[in-house]
């Protein structure tokens, strides 16, 4: 075990941390939205009226936290990649 190693393992579990915390938030508020969304169609199905397809306010919004999740997954798996290569360096 060698310095490289322990930095390697302490940088990839920070990093992990760190994406975790920052898509933790954005995807469960994604979730909701999503949830809404799809009460929305079903109440608008039931009544049979014809839904709007267009943008709207909460599409963004589920693109930005989309966005938003997807980075702090990225964060995290560059951390995971780390730890494997602190293992795999000798």
């Amino acid at each position: 075990m060698t310095l490289v190693n322990v930095a390697l393992w302490i940088g990839g579990i920070a990093l992990i941390a760190v994406g975790y915390t920052r898509a933790k938030g954005p995807w469960s508020r994604l979730q909701a939205l999503k949830e809404q969304d799809a009460n929305e169609a079903r109440y608008a199905s039931w009544r049979g009226g014809v839904r709007d397809t267009g943008t709207t306010g909460a599409s963004v919004a589920m693109d930005i936290l989309r966005r938003q999740a997807k980075i702090g997954a990225t964060i995290a798996a560059i951390g995971f990649v780390l730890v494997f290569l602190g293992f795999l360096i000798k």
